[in-house]
């Protein structure tokens, strides 16, 4: 089979190159379609109606506030699957995975009925913090139940990489586990944690089903900017011009985030 060599010595096999064209035109192409549908001259008015500010006001906000809860039970776990082998190592990672692999819509359903006035822990929960679903509350904690698999498991492979070589250095010098994790572990994945962060903030910013379900869509509320695109395209009323010029919105900002986290990718220590 031919191959084409570069100046490094790496080759790729001619027959792989059509696929691969295939594939990033099936990835291209329906964003081309949606650049070519806008309707430009309307755009600036759609992007800066008082319910898109909000709708994107509310993305943004529960989005960060969702990252920060997947940072605090996110790293921990990262470490545990990192740092032990085991059986029950296994079975965390398979639980930590399997949001990934779910439905959102069916995580929706999951957390109404486990923090629902009728869920599993729902009238205890009312009691202490009000009712949380169809609150804002609702839409981080949707949020960060489908982003946290995203942080965990990204944040486990740089973990992983770096290796122990130099916590087993710091250890032998009298420095105790703290100190190893926050002197040490921290600073040399901090790359691969911004990374992971990042990766969990665009998650929370596009999450849809689990939200919808979970928190609805209540304007300046719970109706984050996924909810606002699918109400201005599928409702009575439909305005396809200003869905589209919400889409467009949330390209732009996933490309300045992808822009963001492409110099801490390739800072992850090898």
């Amino acid at each position: 089979m031919t191959a084409n060599f570069d100046a490094s010595g790496r080759s790729v096999p001619r027959i792989l190159l059509v696929p691969a064209v295939i594939g990033v035109l099936f990835l291209l192409l329906p964003l081309i379609a949606l650049f070519a549908k806008a309707n430009w001259a309307q755009l600036p008015a759609a992007i800066s109606s008082e319910s898109s500010v909000r709708a994107l006001t509310l993305s943004l906000k529960c989005g960060a506030i969702a990252t920060v809860v997947c940072l605090l039970l996110g790293v921990p776990m990262a470490v545990v699957m990192a740092r032990f082998e085991g059986r029950w190592v296994l079975l965390l990672r398979g639980l930590t995975t399997l949001p990934l692999v779910l439905p959102p819509l069916v995580g929706g359903i999951a957390l109404l009925y486990l923090l629902g006035r009728n869920g599993l822990i729902g009238r205890q929960v009312t009691t202490i913090f009000g009712q949380i679903p169809f609150s804002t509350a609702a839409v981080v904690i949707a949020e960060a139940f489908v982003s946290l698999p995203f942080l965990v498991l990204s944040l486990e492979g740089a973990l992983r990489t770096t290796g122990t070589r130099y916590e087993v250095v710091g250890a032998t010098l009298g420095a105790g586990r703290w100190t190893v994790f926050r002197r040490i572990t921290l600073p040399l994945v901090a790359p691969g944690l911004v990374s992971a962060t990042v990766l969990c903030f665009a998650r929370s910013l596009g999450e849809f089903g689990a939200t919808a379900l979970f928190a609805g869509s209540r304007e300046g509320v719970t109706q984050t900017m996924p909810l606002l695109i699918y109400e201005a395209f599928n409702s009575a009323g439909a305005d396809q011009d200003s869905a589209i010029a919400l889409s467009l919105l949330l390209v732009v900002v996933s490309a300045v985030i992808l822009v963001l986290i492409r110099p801490w990718r390739s800072a992850v220590p090898r």
